[in-house]
């Protein structure tokens, strides 16, 4: 689950449910997840809770299904999502080629033992957000950061017919850094997706490093945060005529695909 930044964190009901769910990540002092699918749970009359689990540990993810055996999954988000998997007994072929895990399914064999599965339902929220703002001069994506998210973000792209280059702050072969950032660059590269924190709330004075003023309407810009709805990111493009989208949406299908996947 991607987690940026959003609704306050929900303490789980008291009721005792049937079925567990869960978010692992560090900090988690907001969470989309949680709201999102108590209000689901609520609304379907699905006998179920949902809660967040601060762990700074991947690996401590295995005490608390000990201490919770009706959990049958987990979202993970910063900064389990490669960290994960070393834990799991299994991987989709999807989760297993971006190298990141967002979702877990947790059965149990006969003897009790857990027998966690891996997903990325990411890139399924990222593609389908992002496709219908396609045009066809898009051919070249900028993705800045190069953490689990973006992983999913370069393989969604690549999916898409975009062929993607990353950004990071240090030098590294195959990747620009925010000084290569030139104004003939930006004019190839017509697709700028924004996988950092930069520009979170409260911090949200803050944006990438790039030359703003080399923005026209031909540029796409994707912010997976989504609290500021309108990041300076965002509001710097949209002065330029650049479309923009924040990451709201593709949280909400993300959230749907993991629901899909706890209950293959």
């Amino acid at each position: 689950m991607l987690e940026m930044n959003g609704a306050p964190h929900l303490q789980p009901n008291s009721k005792q449910s049937s079925r567990e769910f869960g978010l692992i990540g560090h900090p988690l002092g907001h969470s989309f997840s949680a709201r999102f699918f108590a209000e689901k749970f609520e609304k379907e009359q699905i006998d179920a809770t949902y809660q967040n689990f601060d762990i700074e540990e991947a690996a401590q993810l295995m005490d608390i299904i000990s201490s919770h055996p009706l959990l049958q999954g987990v979202n993970v988000t910063i900064p389990h999502k490669q960290a994960i998997l070393p834990l799991l007994n299994d991987i989709s072929d999807e989760a297993r080629a971006i190298g990141a895990v967002n979702v877990v399914r947790i059965s149990r064999d006969t003897d009790g033992t857990p027998i966690l599965k891996g997903y990325n339902s990411d890139v399924i929220g990222f593609c389908q957000s992002l496709r219908p703002l396609l045009r066809p001069h898009h051919r070249k994506a900028l993705v800045l950061g190069t953490g689990g998210a973006s992983k999913a973000v370069v393989y969604g792209l690549k999916r898409l017919g975009i062929t993607p280059m990353y950004v990071s702050r240090t030098p590294k072969e195959g990747q620009f850094t925010y000084d290569d950032l030139t104004s003939e660059l930006l004019q190839e590269f017509t697709v700028i997706v924004n996988c950092t924190p930069l520009g979170m709330y409260p911090h949200i004075d803050h944006c990438p490093n790039l030359p703003y003023a080399s923005l026209t309407a031909q540029h796409l810009l994707y912010d997976l945060v989504y609290n500021p709805e309108e990041t300076l990111f965002l509001k710097k493009g949209a002065e330029h005529g650049a479309t923009t989208k924040n990451g709201l949406e593709m949280l909400h299908l993300q959230a749907l695909a993991s629901w899909d996947f706890w209950n293959e």
